[in-house]
């Protein structure tokens, strides 16, 4: 890397990184990813007499251990067994204690929702009448504070790893087999195995902490970590160390006993057990987020599962061969534009299938275009969509730098690949010349009487060699390269120390055309326009990212409309509150204008009384031949539900028992007909339960 480079990628490094600090600072604490939407006593309410459980009902199902819910008296002193039960759906209970006194109770509860992150919360009731009560419920947010903060890096640092262990072996195996020997890509795919190692031990000694306490010094509770491994998410950790040691060995083959076959037969055959293999433990890596994070709970979880492993997989061949792309562009010899050409063909693969899982994910996860705009989650996604587009508009100009550097004239080619020529002839000459001088050393040895002269013949040979040398080695250098190259000794001894000498000289020679090669190479526009624009992908790369970790740790929006839509029935059920909808509509006929008044009550799940009032536009009753009403939820796909309402008075239509099977966003059509052929259908929408 120059001098001038240097600086500029160690400042977008820094950007980087605080860019990564910022997005993952505001991740912690994570949203709830269920949420409480009633409870038995209600929240704030006064009960006559002591209840024998308090029962709590979420918007999905989640993970209760004992003690998760704990019911405190007005001193803070716990009244409940200790022992959680489930009631059936998304309800669990506790049980009381008897003779309870009169006062204001605290009930808190610390769960794990079906998608493995920690909800906590709190709420209150009273017993005869409210009192004053000594209970302090702690403000921080479940996986919030230090150990919040340090799981949250590691999952972070778990991405990456996989994306480098991945991208960097399906980088090596499909576009450029010959990277097996250079030493910084070994070191790459090495770091990415040794962060996800690092970082799956991380979390999965966190993870009781993370989803209990949030104290530090829980971490090394060893109960602890008995409750992690009996859990969906320690399964999935534990499962992803074990396919780690798979793919230690997978490494020690890829850069060890592949690198050094010559067979051409041999190879071919190995590499398609290698990319089997890979490919294998690959895809069981991904599956260990996919079982235990989003995919796994809420809508279509059989095809969400894997959709999100082929989701994973596109993203480490894609950023992880960038990644390795960028470290042979940088510190490799050189690369043939061949590899970067079949890269350009696999990221355009990779990017396909992102897109196509991204949809069905993005439908899934969100649900609605308001939850796309109105919701956390819907929010970070238009934000990673838009730094893939910015992805891609990049990598179109890296394809333009590959395309001009197929048609860089053949000399130039040769020039930028030298280095690994001559290292590779180097090696060779050095081998030679050690084998040639043992060789003349045994020679030498049984040479009897004449071993004299054949000593001194010997030695003014090897002073006439080296001189030799010393000339041919200065030819055609620049004065700076014959500084760095120093000539042999003159008068050497010969045998054993001539022939070190001259292994050394080869080894000065293969560094000054390294060196001479990398000038030629560096100077190459075409070549330092590619790196670049691959600098700039990784670069954007990075905070792809940091986005995408923290989009997992965030509520979906679906998940979030649902949830507000279950607290809101629960709220309705508890203040009695009616709806009152008014729906113009015009029949087109001769005085076929009014207004239709749809009241439900008490408008929540389960049966309600229904009243119709058909106005005209000045507010009188309007006596019309008949009246019609359905439900229809449409983002259940359910309904219409037809209602067919009585006529009592002029004007005033009313039905009793209209059941609503569910909370939701409800789309209410009133079917009035003014005569014997003018009729008209109007709808509005209207939150129910």
């Amino acid at each position: 890397m120059s001098q001038t480079t240097a600086p500029r990628v160690r400042t977008l490094l820094l950007l980087l990184l605080a860019v990564t600090g910022a997005l993952l600072a505001g991740a912690v604490p994570v949203s709830a990813h269920a949420a409480l939407t009633g409870s038995d006593p209600q929240q704030g309410t006064v009960v006559a007499e002591a209840p024998a459980q308090v029962s709590l009902t979420f918007s999905e199902q989640v993970a209760m251990s004992d003690g998760s819910v704990r019911v405190l008296d007005p001193k803070g002193k716990r009244v409940d067994t200790g022992k959680t039960s489930g009631q059936g759906g998304n309800t669990y209970a506790v049980k009381l204690h008897s003779g309870l006194p009169d006062g204001t109770f605290t009930v808190t509860y610390q769960v794990v929702s079906a998608d493995s992150h920690p909800v906590a919360g709190a709420f209150t009731f009273s017993i005869g009448a409210p009192s004053t009560t000594t209970v302090a419920v702690s403000d921080q947010e479940a996986g919030g504070g230090l150990v919040g903060g340090l799981y949250g890096f590691a999952r972070y640092v778990s991405y990456a790893g996989f994306i480098l262990l991945v991208g960097g072996s399906a980088f090596v195996l499909a576009c450029w087999q010959r990277g097996t020997g250079v030493r910084a890509v070994q070191r790459l795919v090495v770091s990415g195995w040794l962060a996800l190692t690092g970082a799956t031990l991380a979390m999965l000694m966190l993870r009781g902490s993370y989803t209990g306490s949030g104290k530090f010094g829980d971490v090394f509770d060893l109960n602890l970590l008995s409750d992690v491994l009996q859990t969906k998410t320690g399964a999935a950790l534990v499962s992803r160390l074990l396919l780690l040691a798979a793919a230690a060995l997978f490494i020690a083959v890829l850069f060890g006993a592949y690198e050094k076959r010559e067979d051409e037969e041999e190879k071919g055959d190995l590499t398609f057990g290698l990319a089997i293999g890979g490919f294998v433990v690959a895809a069981g890596l991904a599956a260990t987020w996919a079982m235990a994070e989003h995919a796994s709970t809420g809508l279509q979880a059989g095809i969400a599962m894997p959709a999100d492993v082929l989701h994973l997989l596109a993203v480490a061949v894609w950023l992880g061969g960038l990644s390795t792309l960028l470290v042979a562009l940088y510190r490799a010899p050189s690369i043939e534009e061949s590899a970067v050409r079949r890269f350009s063909q696999v990221a355009f693969g990779s990017v396909a299938v992102l897109v196509v899982t991204g949809i069905y994910q993005s439908w899934r996860q969100v649900g609605s275009w308001s939850a796309l705009t109105g919701t956390w989650y819907g929010q970070l996604l238009m934000i990673k969509v838009g730094l893939v587009v910015v992805l891609v508009g990049i990598a179109w100009f890296s394809r333009r730098w590959t395309a001009r550097l197929a048609q860089t004239p053949a000399p130039a080619k040769e020039r930028v690949k030298a280095s690994v020529g001559a290292s590779a002839s180097a090696s060779k000459k050095s081998n030679g010349s050690a084998g040639s001088s043992g060789s003349t050393g045994s020679a030498g040895s049984s040479g009897g009487k004449g071993s004299k002269s054949s000593k001194g013949a010997k030695a003014s040979n090897s002073s006439k060699g080296a001189k030799g040398s010393k000339a041919s080695a200065g030819a055609g250098e620049s004065p700076e390269e014959k500084e760095k190259v120093p000539a042999g000794g003159e008068g050497g001894n010969g045998g054993a120390g001539g022939g070190k000498r001259a292994a050394q000289l080869a080894r000065q020679r293969a560094a000054v055309a390294v060196a001479r090669d990398k000038r030629l190479r560096d100077a190459d526009p075409v070549r330092s326009g590619l790196r670049r624009s691959v600098l700039a992908e990784a670069g954007v790369a990075v905070v792809l990212l940091a986005v995408t970790t923290v989009l997992t740790s965030t509520e979906p929006g679906r998940t979030e409309e649902e949830a507000k839509a279950a607290t809101a029935a629960a709220s309705a059920e508890q203040t009695g509150e009616a709806l009152s909808l008014d729906i113009p509509f015009d029949t087109g006929g001769q005085d076929g204008k009014g207004i239709a008044r749809v009241e439900l009550d008490p408008a929540r799940v389960g049966g309600n009384d229904m009243h119709v009032y058909v106005e005209r536009p000045n507010g009188k009753a309007f006596d019309i031949p008949e009246v019609k009403v359905a439900f229809t939820l449409k983002a259940k796909d359910i309904g219409p539900l037809p209602v067919v309402p009585d006529r009592i008075a002029t004007g005033h239509w009313t039905a009793s028992g209209v059941q609503i099977p569910m909370a939701g966003s409800w789309q209410i059509e009133v079917t009035v007909r003014t005569s014997d052929i003018d009729q008209v259908t109007v709808d509005k929408n209207a939150q129910i339960g």
